[in-house]
């Protein structure tokens, strides 16, 4: 055998080494199209998470979501999940104050053993700032619109809880100092009744612990209105009227009393005042105090007099009558006998 001749060899590969190189050259570029021509990418937006120290959290704003493209074999580039393709930003080890860092990917579930796949991200860093977590108790308010149906008010109010403890920077909290819910409408409302309201967040890096919503009860009544009933009889009240018989001083008052309206427009009042004589047992003078009697549904704002005197005497008895009058009689009779017995 012929030994072989390597310098032969050599000059045969050299030959037209130009244009072999050239078809290389092109053979892979062929390739690479043809590779390319059968990539298929995909757009979805996915939520940015933050890994950060628990004692800090972000105080300005920043996206929360960013646009993720993957790009890949169109067999395994769809049946990735959204959800296994993690965007986040490493604040770890960072203090109070500014910073930039690039937005970073973790696969997991359907995203791992992909191959072919290019992920990227816009945008591709962050600049965040970050301060001290802290918390903070604040006074909840609310505003009421509308008015309730004619003739009634709203009487009270109340909300449930009053107050709501705030998470967030200490910069951004230093600036809330109470919270107010959404406005809560009367709606020609006639009776109590109960709605659950949103409490508003105007500052997004601000959260509220428990949700964010309360419980307004309100109390709505009729429109009180008032009254006075004047030249009000005063009565008399056990009084034993076999023993004695009395006069007032003062026969009539007067009384201001409070109430719905329907309610004042059918009260008389003509048994409003009375005087208690129980306690009467023999003839004179007595001041006493006047009792005002009005309905439950009324009550009084004023009244007058608040004392009577009351002047009392024995009552004539009817036999005592009787006798004076048959002596009377007997009189006339023997008056009579007289003047007869004088005639001639």
């Amino acid at each position: 055998m012929k030994p072989l001749d390597y310098r032969k060899i050599l000059l045969k590969i050299a030959e037209n080494w130009t244009v072999k190189v050239m078809s290389v050259v092109l053979a892979i570029l062929l390739f690479a199209f043809h590779k390319a021509s059968s990539m298929e990418e995909r757009f979805f937006s996915a939520p940015l998470y933050l890994e950060i120290d628990g004692s800090y959290t972000p105080s300005s704003p920043y996206d929360q979501t960013i646009r993720v493209s993957l790009r890949g074999e169109a067999n395994s580039v769809y049946p990735i999940l959204e959800d296994d393709v993690i965007a986040y930003i490493d604040l770890k080890g960072k203090t109070k104050g500014t910073h930039r860092v690039p937005v970073q990917i973790r696969k997991k579930g359907t995203a791992l053993g992909v191959d072919p796949l290019e992920i990227k991200v816009e945008p591709g860093e962050i600049s965040l700032t970050i301060d001290h977590k802290t918390s903070k108790t604040v006074q909840i308010k609310t505003n009421v619109r509308g008015s309730p149906r004619s003739g009634y008010q709203l009487a009270d109010w109340t909300l449930t809880p009053e107050q709501a403890v705030v998470d967030g920077p200490a910069d951004v909290l230093a600036n809330i100092s109470e919270l107010f819910t959404e406005d809560v409408e009367l709606d020609d409302r006639d009776s109590d009744f109960s709605v659950v309201v949103n409490i508003l967040n105007h500052e997004p890096l601000a959260i509220i612990r428990g949700g964010a919503t309360v419980e307004f009860k309100g109390v709505v009544q009729e429109i009180l209105a008032q009254k006075t009933y004047k030249n009000v009889p005063i009565g008399l009240k056990n009084l034993d009227s076999t023993r004695w018989t009395a006069i007032l001083n003062i026969e009539k008052g007067s009384v201001s009393v409070e109430g719905r309206q329907r309610d004042l427009d059918r009260y008389t009042a003509l048994d409003a005042f009375s005087v208690d004589c129980a306690e009467i047992q023999e003839a004179g003078s007595f001041s006493l105090p006047v009792d005002v009697n009005i309905p439950v549904y009324l009550s009084v704002t004023a009244s007058a007099p608040k004392m009577v005197v009351v002047t009392t005497q024995a009552a004539e008895s009817p036999e005592a009558g009787q006798t004076d009058g048959l002596a009377a009689d007997d009189a006339e009779a023997a008056d009579a006998d007289r003047r007869q017995s004088k005639r001639p």
